[in-house]
């Protein structure tokens, strides 16, 4: 009997026997992606089960990430065959309005600009001795758009889909921080002044119907590996428009991606087991993820101010910091931005359109990406 009770004893007391520092390190970072996303709000929809999956992982002996885990479950059934990602795109495409871009279409060359963070980062980080892929991976956190950085990763560079994950996510959160100081920094205060004029024109229904399709076509044959990326998210704004399966476009818009979001964010989460992130590949990942939002950022506003100069002071480059993908949020940064300066400035709409083009333009950076991968015979 005794020995059956010490038998007992140690079974209980063997979780906390095994637990090592380097878990204690990751049960900890999960409790502040946690407070991050109940506390501060900053995007508690993935930060919550991200911080859960990762103190989940992390506790000894529950085999979560074993064989027949149910996290590796999630992450085998979702991550490594990227439909999770794919699902979330057809919800984010319900959700977008391309109406602001289709209104002016010359509007799209900053949400193209805002992408070039991406490739001036990988540079970098092929400079620094990152593998090609895995500077893939790390460049494409710029587009500041999770579900594309977790499609690339998970992809080329599955290890660090851990860190990647968890910089794309809370730096775009982190968006009204980051951005007001560089617009500050590379606009003139008469810049930032600029009223941009509404404009008249009514876009059809017709056209923007035929836009997604037209959209899908022409970038697939530009970029065949960003298909499945890119005919997702059209596929989804391609449902809003047509008004002829709106049960589809309210389970685009809600039951899907809530649930597609939940299991993603506990997959992520599982990826950050002590002795995968704890290392300085992972402060490297964070550190260049940042410098391509940062530059990503900057490349808008830069283009948005050749936009002003060529338009004579038509267009007001705030809007070009709206070129990155973390919609509509980098909008709200403009328009913010520019009341703060000019009461009289409304410049939502026109950062809107800056907006989905950047996620158009980031979803093609990531296909041109991949496309060249797999001609360099690494895809």
């Amino acid at each position: 009997m005794i020995e059956a009770i010490q038998s007992s004893l140690h079974f209980l007391i063997s979780g906390f026997a095994a637990l090592t520092w380097q878990m204690a390190v990751m049960i900890a970072v999960g409790c502040l992606l946690l407070y991050l996303g109940i506390a501060k709000d900053y995007e508690p929809l993935l930060l919550l089960p991200i911080g859960f999956g990762a103190v989940l992982v992390n506790l000894p002996l529950t085999g979560m990430m074993d064989e027949h885990g149910l996290l590796r479950f999630f992450y085998d059934t979702g991550v490594l065959t990227e439909v999770f990602p794919c699902l979330i795109f057809v919800g984010i495409g319900a959700m977008t309005d391309f109406r602001p871009l289709l209104t002016r279409p010359s509007i799209l060359l900053l949400g193209a600009a805002g992408q070039f963070g991406i490739f001036l980062t990988i540079i970098l980080a092929l400079a620094l001795g990152m593998s090609q892929l895995d500077a893939v991976a790390v460049g494409v956190i710029g587009a500041c758009d999770g579900p594309t950085a977790i499609y690339v990763t998970s992809q080329y560079a599955p290890h660090l889909l851990g860190p990647v994950s968890v910089a794309a996510y809370s730096y775009m959160s982190l968006v009204p921080l980051l951005q007001p100081p560089i617009m500050r920094v590379l606009t003139t205060e008469k810049e930032r002044k600029i009223v941009m004029k509404a404009t008249k024109e009514k876009v059809s229904q017709t056209v923007c119907i035929l836009f997604p399709i037209a959209v899908t076509i022409v970038t697939c044959l530009i970029a065949p590996k960003g298909a499945p990326l890119m005919g997702m998210i059209m596929l989804g704004n391609l449902m809003r428009e047509s008004g002829v399966v709106s049960r589809l476009v309210g389970a685009a818009e809600n039951e899907i991606p809530n649930v597609v979001t939940l299991l993603l964010g506990l997959s992520i989460g599982a990826t950050m087991q002590a002795d995968k992130f704890l290392n300085t590949t992972t402060l490297l990942v964070l550190g260049l993820g940042m410098l391509a939002i940062i530059l990503d950022t900057a490349m808008g506003i830069l283009f948005g101010k050749l936009m002003c100069l060529v338009t004579k002071g038509q267009v007001n480059p705030l809007i070009g910091a709206a070129g990155i993908s973390a919609y509509p949020m980098a909008a709200r940064v403009a328009q913010v931005q520019g009341q703060r300066y000019n009461k009289r400035n409304y410049l939502l709409m026109h950062a809107m359109g800056a907006n989905t083009g950047g996620q158009v333009g980031s979803v093609m950076a990531a296909g041109i990406m991949l496309s060249i991968l797999q001609g360099l015979g690494l895809g």
